[in-house]
């Protein structure tokens, strides 16, 4: 996940993964504690620093395990809240993948304008230097982009899959307001699944909101599963990241 969503800029402790992007999208602007702290409190004065020094806000990026029990006390006793719990979904990359009949989806080795605006245009913050970083982040890793159209010709929904060591991301799942509930997503989904099976990839995953049970099903419905789940935490006081 981290290697698929991949910060401008990182800073590796040997415990925690330390990771800025101008504020673009939580993810990479977040602290992966990919270790537990041998001193946690001094790792978080240096964490504070880290990001104040780039004049961004603290946040973590907290996988619901019992390896960060320590980890979240510490968080608690400092006032971090818990925001946007998000599930990961997983599945193997021999389920069945048919894209649905009359979609017919254009498979990308490198976002183009008319994807990339699609995208920002849903899930994006912020004017030209954001959109500038975001599509560092999307191109950031070996990633296919798939693109759909309406019978008119234009852009109804975009979808990315990152690969990473023989596995595949989704990412950037966005349909247009006006072409929703009517298999577009689906389309998209299913055709990068089954790009990603010809070219061997081992298995899948994603990322979907709790609060979000509309997309949570369209993924269950492709054979996605929970494999767990995260959490951000960011203090009270601090403002609030450009992104998601």
């Amino acid at each position: 996940m981290d290697a698929a969503w991949p910060a401008v800029e990182r800073f590796d402790t040997g415990e925690w993964v330390l990771r800025a992007a101008a504020g673009v999208t939580q993810r990479a602007n977040s602290v992966w504690p990919r270790g537990a702290a041998a001193e946690p409190q001094d790792a978080l004065r240096k964490a504070v620093q880290w990001y104040r020094t780039r004049r961004l806000p603290l946040i973590f990026q907290v996988t619901d395990t019992a390896a960060n029990s320590v980890l979240n006390g510490v968080l608690d006793a400092q006032g971090f809240t818990r925001q946007s719990e998000t599930l990961i979904m997983a599945r193997p990359a021999g389920c069945r993948t048919d894209v649905p009949a009359g979609a017919e989806v254009e498979i990308l080795n490198g976002p183009t304008e008319e994807w990339l605006h699609l995208w920002w245009s849903l899930d994006g913050r912020g004017g030209g230097e954001e959109r500038a970083t975001a599509r560092a982040i999307v191109t950031g890793c070996p990633s296919l982009y798939a693109l759909v159209r309406d019978d008119g010709g234009a852009p109804a929904a975009v979808a990315r899959l990152a690969l990473v060591d023989g596995t595949g991301g989704i990412y950037c799942m966005a349909t247009s307001p006006r072409h929703r509930r009517r298999g577009y997503a689906t389309a998209v989904l299913q055709a990068l699944l089954s790009e990603g099976t010809a070219r061997n990839l081992e298995s899948f995953w994603l990322l979907v909101t709790a609060a979000n049970p509309a997309a949570q099903q369209l993924y269950r419905q492709a054979g996605f599963e929970e494999a767990g789940r995260y959490v951000y935490r960011q203090q009270r006081l601090q403002r609030a990241l450009t992104g998601c």
